[in-house]
């Protein structure tokens, strides 16, 4: 995501322009889309209500984005504090949201702030929440109907202030039916917006291409390359399962394997036709000849070959896995917390 919302008499010559009360609260997002103008309109609508949030949409659309866009709209003079839940069991939830107290647990030396604390006066966005424990949603549903909360090794409940809005990639109508998701967790979340994927919004890919080339070139103190006008209706056939996310890792890779301007078209096609086939969703490959491994040793492994692929560092390592630096650090924290406790 990103950029700048173009003019008015830009979003398009056969719907009516939707006015913006603040269109600076939504900067960082690149669009003149109908959709998403709209998408715009109901965040402002309910920016000021301090109730929560539900935003739903496939991985990869800005959910965190839009997110950041309430936070700024409702004026909370607290930050605006982002986890990606995915993966997590009850305890590492609770660690994370909630903290711990000195001696909570074994070798716990210190006491640890947890995020709902870190959020207060602000704003707590928690992704990926569709797979969360039932044991967990029980915790966030008190947390969000009566702003209460208890940290690991604590008998005293805690009060929060922090604004929570959640999101998923996940059908959570289906999670419904299936009785893994709660129903009163889920009808509590009041205010509900839904984020379309970038196949649906293909009249934004001029300015995303264009805007995600500009952010590269500044960051490499290069000049832009240019682009063959053949391109765009190349892109346009794709129907990008990874969104926006995908398209900004697609033109970063095309841009540092051709050095030679422009953009190489052979690139994207072959792109595109691997992806075809399958081969660009790469798994990483897990033994279980040890017996099936745990969740959290899955998602170690995935984290561990993220690292191998980014040699050591941690912010590509973290734009891998689609979460934030920050995200992954407190992740890695938690992996060797779990290794002392043993």
């Amino acid at each position: 995501p990103a950029a700048g919302l173009p003019p008015a008499g830009e979003r398009g010559r056969h719907q009516r322009p939707v006015v913006l009360k603040h269109p600076e609260a939504f900067s960082e997002i690149v669009t003149r889309n109908p959709q998403m103008l709209s998408v715009f309109r109901d965040v402002e609508a309910i920016a000021d209500s301090g109730h929560p949030v539900l935003i739903t949409g496939e991985s990869g659309v800005g959910k965190e984005l839009v997110a950041g866009a309430i936070h700024r709209l409702s004026r909370r003079q607290g930050k605006f504090v982002s986890e990606n839940i995915a993966g997590l069991d009850d305890t590492l939830f609770t660690d994370t949201l909630f903290g711990h107290t000195l001696g909570a647990f074994t070798d716990a030396g210190s006491v640890r702030k947890g995020l709902v604390e870190e959020a207060a006066g602000g704003t707590l966005f928690l992704d990926e929440i569709g797979d969360l424990s039932i044991a967990s949603q029980v915790k966030l549903l008190r947390l969000i109907e009566e702003k209460e909360y208890r940290p690991l090794g604590l008998d005293e409940v805690r009060i929060s202030d922090a604004r929570i809005i959640i999101a998923t990639n996940v059908n959570l109508d289906k999670k419904l039916e299936e009785g893994k998701f709660r129903q009163d967790l889920y009808f509590r979340l009041t205010h509900r917006i839904h984020l379309p994927p970038l196949r649906e919004r293909l009249d934004d890919l001029p300015l995303l291409v264009e805007y995600f080339l500009e952010l590269a070139a500044r960051e490499r103190g290069a000049e832009k390359p240019a682009v063959f006008p053949e391109l765009l209706p190349v892109l346009d056939s794709y129907a990008f399962p990874g969104n926006i996310r995908e398209l900004k890792n697609m033109l970063d890779n095309a841009w540092s394997g051709n050095k030679a301007r422009p953009l190489s078209l052979p690139y994207f096609r072959e792109y595109m036709r691997n992806a075809s086939n399958h081969k660009f969703h790469q798994v990483v490959q897990l033994s279980f000849s040890g017996g099936f491994p745990t969740l959290q040793e899955v998602e170690q492994a995935i984290v561990a070959e993220a690292l191998k692929r980014a040699n050591g560092n941690q912010s590509s390592a973290a734009r891998l896995l689609g979460l934030s630096a920050s995200a992954l650090s407190r992740r890695l924290g938690h992996y060797r917390e779990s290794e002392v406790r043993g």
